[in-house]
């Protein structure tokens, strides 16, 4: 579903606080990933959790907002009935204690590489695109500097025990990229212009090897190992 921006995060052994606890699974999908996504239902994008559950250790969403407007809970059959009858497909929702990835935990891109993919497909710059967890501005201005991150540790604050994440490998790009957040509009020049610039890769995968809490504005140093 949509994205959400936040000012400030708990970054755990499990990846960000919340991230990624719920999805909707495919009734008659039967493979190792039976999960409906924006790639299989470009509207999806167009759903936003909302209304987070403070009493809860991670702050769960309890309603999610449809592109109608309507708040439905997230448990409910309403919501569930919404997304079948858009998508076409049967759903249930399913929550995972320890959320639901592709790769990694944690994916990190430059605002740099997001502005220069954007301007050279010729559409608005906008980092949600990329569905990165962690968006850094870097001091230096080229596009896909994450590249040379890989097998490095990008560490958030200045003190000896600041949260850390350890580098795994290049985040290789599919049609999620050209799907725009706010239309679901499938735009195909953005992952064009992404193969074409770097073979498809923008933006890396981590792994968490320090927790703690990491917010906007924090100071992050590249640890060679």
């Amino acid at each position: 579903m949509s994205g959400i921006d936040l000012e400030q995060s708990s970054l755990g052994w499990h990846g960000l606080s919340g991230d990624r606890r719920f999805g909707m699974r495919l009734v008659e999908q039967t493979s190792d990933f039976p999960w409906l996504t924006a790639s299989k239902f470009p509207e999806l994008l167009l759903y936003r959790p909302t209304d987070f559950d403070a009493q809860t250790p991670e702050q769960l969403p309890t309603r999610v907002r449809c592109p109608t407007g309507q708040l439905f809970d997230i448990h409910s059959q309403e919501l569930r009935s919404d997304i079948e009858r858009r998508s076409g497909f049967r759903v249930e929702l399913m929550a995972a204690k320890h959320g639901i990835f592709d790769d990694a935990l944690i994916s990190l891109i430059a605002s740099s590489t997001a502005a220069q993919v954007c301007q050279e497909a010729g559409v608005p710059e906008d980092c949600r695109r990329f569905r990165a967890n962690i968006e850094i501005e870097g001091d230096d201005p080229s596009a896909f500097m994450e590249d040379n991150w890989v097998g490095q540790t990008i560490i958030f604050g200045e003190s000896r025990d600041s949260p850390a994440v350890y580098i795994t490998k290049r985040d290789v790009r599919c049609k999620m990229l050209s799907l725009d957040p706010d239309t679901a509009e499938h735009q195909p020049m953005v992952l064009k212009t992404t193969s074409r610039l770097n073979d498809t890769n923008a933006g890396v995968y981590g792994t968490v090897i320090r927790i703690g809490n990491i917010k906007v504005g924090d100071l992050v140093f590249l640890q060679t190992n």
